[in-house]
């Protein structure tokens, strides 16, 4: 077989021969599989999951690879939903678990079902096909394997147990070609190397040099679910390291790479990584991580700079954060599309690091009640790592916390409403009224 050939046979791995126990897969996972088998559909496991549980890793999610279309999958289950337009696949619900169940495609583009735009790039994808069909079109040959119920053997149409047995990341077909098709691929080839720590095959990584600019292109929205992926993945530094040395970063972070490219102070490149490590950190011990605290930590160092622009022209040091952080959030969603939501924490974040500095009087417990003091307190405290803030401080806000443990962040109760002010009346008469 050449290199990013795939075969033209099918490689059995019979169940002695490989390590996938169904022990280890989700029971909402099974009763798909099982179901569609019973129903008389080929049935099999695919993609992450199969890869993962090869590796001894534990899946987040799995998918479904079937023979049947989504309008059978959902007449199958009364729990399921179909989505997408680009690419139809059947969503089965089992409480919180969401089980992805897509129909083999195929691999022509000569099909009323099929669209490609002019350079490549596949815009519509719904012409199914086989089995081996549906291998060949995926992304890695890591990706490529079946896991088939009926008789709980491993399906390898393109190399990926060697491939694993090899820790490699190869593409399927042409990299070239391959990346036209879907820019996004570049992303996910640096994060399963960062995920996986596997090496890149060479012809791959070298296209993404090539073709990387092709990212410029792709909708903000697409690039934050992309960004999300690899930053919440617990490789996030590993991830941030292959997007500086592939050169990506520069379509992401378009500002942020031109502060990297100007010789920036070793501390706050400090500052990132350590950001980066504790993200890490929170993700393997199973401990909640927002893409606010994200942004707010790579943005950082364009914020602290701005800001310290704007004080020598004589704007106070939270009003300077607070502009500062509202131009450069401006510029950076224009790449990529962070909800309001959480790029509202990230401002909240940047804004509340001078608060940390007054400790006198009742300034702490008010500011231990915001809604953002963890994630900001969590903040000044990695800055204080890395010298930019006093460790002292640190250590006084960690002591006070212990000391004031019935002081809770300020929440709205779930579900509650903004009360309306009535139109008609100015602020002080509904004060009166409120207030009698």
């Amino acid at each position: 077989m050449t290199q990013g050939s795939p075969s033209a046979e099918a490689n059995i791995i019979p169940r002695p021969e490989h390590s996938i126990s169904r022990r280890d897969i989700s029971d909402a996972a099974l009763k798909v599989l099982y179901k569609l088998d019973k129903a008389g559909y080929r049935a099999c496991l695919v993609g992450g999951g199969v890869r993962d549980l090869l590796l001894g890793l534990k899946p987040k999610d799995f998918d479904v690879a079937t023979d049947a279309t989504p309008d059978e999958v959902r007449a199958l289950f009364r729990n399921c939903r179909l989505i997408g337009r680009r690419f139809r696949l059947a969503h089965v619900h089992f409480g919180r678990e969401v089980i992805e169940v897509a129909t083999f495609r195929a691999l022509t583009t000569d099909s009323p079902k099929t669209e490609l735009d002019e350079n490549g790039r596949i815009l519509r994808d719904n012409t199914f096909g086989s089995i081996e069909e549906d291998a060949l079109r995926r992304d890695f040959t890591v990706n490529a394997l079946y896991y088939d119920i009926h008789d709980f053997s491993v399906i390898d149409y393109a190399g990926g147990m060697e491939d694993i047995r090899r820790r490699q990341l190869r593409l399927i077909g042409d990299p070239e070609v391959r990346y036209k098709e879907d820019p996004v691929r570049m992303m996910r080839a640096l994060r399963f190397a960062a995920k996986l720590d596997f090496e890149i095959d060479p012809a791959a990584a070298e296209a993404i040099h090539d073709w990387g600019h092709l990212l410029a292109d792709i909708p903000p929205a697409r690039l934050y679910d992309e960004i999300l992926k690899m930053f919440h993945s617990g490789h996030a530094l590993r991830a941030y390291e292959l997007l500086r040395e592939y050169h990506l970063l520069q379509y992401l972070f378009p500002s942020l790479d031109r502060y990297l490219r100007s010789d920036p102070s070793e501390v706050m490149l400090d500052f990132i990584e350590q950001a980066l490590v504790n993200t890490d950190r929170r993700v393997r011990e199973d401990k909640p991580v927002s893409p606010a605290f994200i942004f707010a930590a790579l943005l950082w160092p364009l914020v602290h700079q701005r800001a310290i622009q704007l004080q020598s022209k004589e704007m106070g040091t939270i009003p300077a954060l607070q502009s500062a952080g509202r131009e450069i959030f401006a510029d950076q969603v224009r790449r990529i599309a962070v909800p309001r939501r959480f790029s509202e924490i990230a401002k909240n974040i940047w804004n509340l690091q001078p608060r940390f500095t007054n400790t006198r009087g009742k300034q702490p417990l008010r500011l231990m009640a915001h809604p953002n003091f963890r994630a900001a307190y969590d903040f000044f405290c990695i800055q204080s790592m890395v010298g930019l803030t006093p460790h002292k401080l640190c250590e006084w806000w960690t002591l006070f916390q212990e000391d004031n443990p019935q002081i809770a962040p300020a929440r709205k109760p779930a579900g509650q409403r903004p009360r309306r002010r009535r139109r008609g009346k100015p602020r002080g008469e509904e004060r009166r009224e409120s207030n009698p």
